[in-house]
């Protein structure tokens, strides 16, 4: 058993589990499955497309965007959104690089 990350976590693995807590949500989810490719969304969009309140969206998409899920820019008075696939990859990579380290010879 490795002790060192009994209590806390390293601080390289940290924005892999910010990535990771974001997206165990199932409203977060279901806000990530709403982009089509290359598709950019205001929050008006998403909240009209959520059974969600506009300040539970506006929570929920912070959350993503902390965690470098989603993106956005402000035009007018409009913020857009749109997902950062390359974060959620580098994550799953780390995860994976991670396993094939350890558990390489099971």
């Amino acid at each position: 058993m490795r002790q060192s990350y009994a209590h806390a976590l390293p601080r390289v693995w940290q924005p892999t589990a910010r990535i990771f807590t974001a997206l165990g949500d199932p409203h977060r989810q279901r806000i990530i499955l709403m982009f089509d490719d290359g598709e950019r969304l205001s929050v008006g969009q998403i909240v009209g497309a959520s059974p969600l309140s506009r300040s539970a969206v506006a929570h929920h998409l912070r959350v993503l965007r902390e965690a470098g899920i989603l993106r956005c820019e402000k035009i007018g008075k409009e913020v857009w959104y749109w997902p950062s696939p390359e974060t959620v990859r580098a994550a799953l990579d780390a995860v994976k690089d991670y396993l094939d380290a350890r558990f390489t010879n099971r």
